[in-house]
């Protein structure tokens, strides 16, 4: 799922969270904690992020040691992050009967008491959770929904107005400030907000969403379709993709929130999109699983959930995540793409290739899934197939936009390793017209024309520019190099290869071309011992034959390739 709404905050980690709202005094009952196999292996399965192996190991410590505080905390945010909510609730009122400002524990419990509709009791909790620049924002949200809950809604702007302190809250006071006018029935200001959000941020998707159906219900659907248009066009999202198209056939749609719980759902999901980053992802996590649990727009959340598990390279989790979008949401197909990639790392290729056939067979024309394929087979090194589905995937453009160079690049690939050199570098050429400076494009363009000795002068510009653009790609540096070496200029590529073994020294093509370098240097024990390391790196078998046989006879004496420029002749020297 394409994620519009970016991070405005830091959060701390989850393990972060752990230990910064543990007492001191528990330390005391911690080092008898760490006698127990079982707290030791919690905390290792912790660290791994296996939330589930963690949560079983430490619920054993914790049946030996049940008033261990930091047992208590652990098993409290084990539940939370596998979405036992119940759980959760239970052992977060354990938690504040000795740490009565744990946020998390606030949150959790006041959201029960919002279930329940008690606002009162919710927003205290709100409030004593308020101590922090994530949860003065988290709480502020939530106040303002609790009171929307009892219809009040000058209370609940006010709310929102304390977010003013942070400017960096902007957007969700805006956002959040339209959504409870809206529910609460009062269409001047909530379009006033609507309004304000959407100059703030219309490239986020849960914006153009909620804007576009206040739009469509106040009778205005030309404009919802204006705004769903130009969303579109920077971004071919399947929700808007289908409210456009609902708009369009004059089908008018329900609230985009209709309870309070659904509003309060909204206000963990805006700030769980903007956790993404390593230091953030673990609260993340959390706020996704408090979403869901209102059962509000639950396709979005799991889709956000399922993002967070492959993140976190929990693809396991992932997958049960995307499989319970339901088949009628427009996310299913994305669902379906996720999950391919995420088998696919899991290394259960035929499972992942089943998974999006079938879904190209349901549906030719997807676009992106015929991608999503040609990549897998592509990972797969399956050339041909993956050649033949990005040429599919290219039959279906119909204007050509800067988006596209990666379908040209990835089809390029696929026919440079066939050996069709005049489709593939059609291809790269064609990447590179829709998006000229793409540092993979001309870096691969650029090394497989040195590579063929042809376009020598061109080749090395390219490379050139590749470097400054990522001046710190060791990839991208040995090309540069080997350009170079190409032209006989043997000093500069010793210069730029022995930059790139820096960044990568254990790539055995790359120490291959140092003692290359170092061998027309006269640096002989140099470049037999390069030639050793890269032997030692385990290269493919074809290069293994090659970096064996100047192991035991170096290089021959072959005169430099002075460039050419015909664009496709080598030129023999």
């Amino acid at each position: 799922m394409t994620r519009h709404l970016r991070s405005l905050l830091l959060a701390p980690s989850l393990l972060a969270l752990m230990s910064a709202t543990v007492p001191a005094q528990a330390y005391e009952l911690m080092a008898e904690a760490q006698l127990s196999g079982s707290y030791l292996a919690g905390r290792s399965a912790s660290k791994a992020r296996d939330n589930d192996l963690a949560s079983d190991y430490f619920v054993r410590a914790l049946k030996a040691d049940p008033d261990n505080p930091v047992l208590i905390e652990r098993v409290f945010l084990l539940n939370l992050a596998e979405g036992n909510i119940p759980a959760a609730e239970d052992f977060a009122s354990k938690v504040l009967g000795f740490n009565s400002q744990q946020r998390m524990a606030r949150i959790v419990l006041g959201l029960k008491e919002f279930r329940s509709r008690r606002y009162d009791q919710a927003r205290r909790h709100f409030t004593a959770a308020a101590y922090t620049p994530v949860g003065e924002l988290t709480s502020g949200l939530l106040i303002a929904w609790a009171y929307a809950g009892e219809g009040e809604l000058n209370p609940a702007l006010k709310a929102l107005d304390r977010l003013d302190a942070n400017e960096s809250f902007a957007n969700f006071k805006a956002f959040h400030a339209a959504l409870i006018a809206d529910y609460l029935g009062n269409a001047i200001r909530a379009e006033a907000s609507y309004k304000r959000a959407y100059d703030q941020a219309g490239t986020s998707l849960r914006v153009v969403q909620a804007y576009g159906n206040f739009l469509e219900r106040n009778g205005r659907p030309g404009e919802a379709i204006k705004i769903y248009s130009a969303f579109i066009d920077g971004d071919d999202n399947p929700l808007v993709a289908a409210a456009l198209e609902n708009a369009k056939a004059g089908r008018k749609p329900g609230p985009f929130i209709s309870t309070p719980g659904a509003g309060a759902a909204e206000a963990m999901f805006s700030l769980a999109t903007s956790m993404t980053d390593e230091q953030s992802i673990d609260v993340g996590l959390l706020y996704t699983q408090l979403a869901l649990s209102f059962n509000a727009d639950r396709p979005v959340a799991l889709t956000l959930l399922g993002d967070i598990y492959g993140d976190m390279k929990l693809q396991e989790n992932a997958v049960e995540a995307y499989e319970q979008v339901p088949a009628s949401s427009p996310l299913r197909s994305n669902a379906d793409m996720e999950i391919a990639v995420n088998l696919q790392r899991l290394e259960r290729k035929d499972e992942a290739l089943a998974k999006l056939n079938g879904l190209v067979a349901r549906e030719p024309g997807n676009y992106n899934a015929i991608v999503t394929l040609g990549n897998i087979y592509r990972n797969n090194e399956d050339y041909a197939n993956a050649a033949t589905t990005y040429d599919k995937a290219i039959a279906l453009i119909g204007t050509e936009e800067r988006s596209h160079w990666r379908v040209f690049y990835y089809s390029g690939i696929s026919h440079e390793r066939l050996k069709e050199w005049d489709v593939a570098e059609a291809r790269f050429r064609k990447a590179l017209e829709l998006s000229p400076d793409e540092a993979m494009v001309l870096n691969y363009l650029g090394y497989s024309m040195i590579e063929k000795k042809i376009n020598l002068q061109e080749a090395l510009d390219m490379v050139s520019k590749a470097v400054d653009l990522r001046p710190n790609d060791g990839y991208i540096i040995d090309s540069l190099g080997w350009a170079h070496y190409q032209l006989g200029d043997y000093e500069e590529a010793v210069t730029h290869i022995e930059r790139a073994v820096e960044l990568l020294p254990a790539d055995p093509i790359i120490g291959e071309h140092l003692g290359d370098a170092y061998w027309q240097v006269g640096r002989r024990l140099e470049a037999k011992f390069q030639w050793q390391h890269a032997k030692d790196n385990n290269p493919e078998p074809e290069d293994l034959k090659r970096i064996e046989d100047k192991l035991a006879n170096g290089l021959p004496e072959e005169p430099p390739v002075t460039p050419a420029q015909n664009g496709t002749t080598p030129n023999e020297g």
